[in-house]
């Protein structure tokens, strides 16, 4: 893995992601790019600045984004992570899509306030982004801190077929956490069989750095079984596979995305097919 990219509206949910992200990094021996978005009509329409001194604002914000970074940068535990920063106008999502269209960025980390709700300008854009950008990202509640072996849950459909550069990221990520399995969660639509055993195999021809364990459950409403199923069982990273026809999909439209993360504080990868 080549980079992580972190979003920061300096909060304290962005804080607690960033400080997941060093660790990741960390372990995964990679770099971190820092990056804030500056709307497009921030500093023009307050009562400090004005468009005559817009670019003193710009300067002024990102050398914020700079001081913020220090305290990590500055943390012996983290001497050996090399860590960039970028503060560009423009709407988060555009920013980012834009950053990620010119650099090698295989991983994108966003903080949210988790189970007290989604608040701020990161958090309150989580559900466009996890629909627009087409790498992985784990999204980080603010009670959600990093474990060095965390315990994984996989939630599929069994129809997605995963992308190379998130089957590789996860591979990655288990291979240097050291994970002995990934529970891998099927809420049932499909019980045959023939059918369930095919698709247990391409799992495992994916997913090659750790055993699967593979767990059936009924459950009319998906977003309930799989919460239920997370709460009930000992899981540090929840991954959901986003598609635009499965049951884990629904999880991520604008309305459904606050009601998962307001219901869990696990740290959540989404992955793309």
């Amino acid at each position: 893995m080549k980079q992580i990219l972190v979003a920061t509206d300096f909060s304290a949910a962005a804080a607690n992601a960033m400080a997941y992200a060093m660790e990741l990094a960390k372990t995964l021996a990679t770099e971190v790019c820092v990056i804030h978005a500056i709307h497009p009509t921030e500093g023009i329409d307050n009562n400090t600045y004005n468009a005559i001194f817009i670019e003193d604002y710009y300067t002024n914000k990102r050398q914020a984004l700079k001081d913020w970074v220090v305290a990590y940068t500055d943390n012996e535990a983290y001497k050996d992570v090399e860590v960039t920063t970028l503060c560009a106008v423009g709407f988060l999502k555009n920013v980012i899509g834009r950053y990620i269209d010119e650099n090698p960025v295989e991983l994108l980390v966003m903080g949210i306030t988790g189970a007290t709700g989604i608040t701020g300008i990161v958090g309150s854009n989580v559900s466009i982004i996890v629909s627009k950008v087409k790498i992985p990202t784990l999204i980080i509640p603010l009670e959600s801190k990093f474990s060095k072996v965390p315990a994984i849950t996989l939630a599929t459909d069994y129809e997605t077929r995963l992308s190379a550069q998130d089957v590789n990221a996860l591979n990655e990520m288990t291979r240097a956490f050291g994970s002995e399995k990934i529970k891998v969660l099927y809420v049932v639509e499909r019980s045959d069989s023939k059918y369930l055993e095919t698709r247990e195999h391409q799992l495992k021809d994916l997913i090659k750095h750790t055993s699967l364990e593979f767990n059936y459950i009924n459950n009319a409403r998906p977003l309930n079984g799989i919460i239920d199923f997370v709460e009930a069982h000992d899981t540090d990273l929840l991954c959901l596979v986003k598609h635009h026809h499965n049951i884990v999909y629904r999880l991520f439209n604008r309305s459904m995305v606050n009601q998962v993360m307001n219901k869990s504080v696990k740290a959540i990868l989404v992955l793309h097919e």
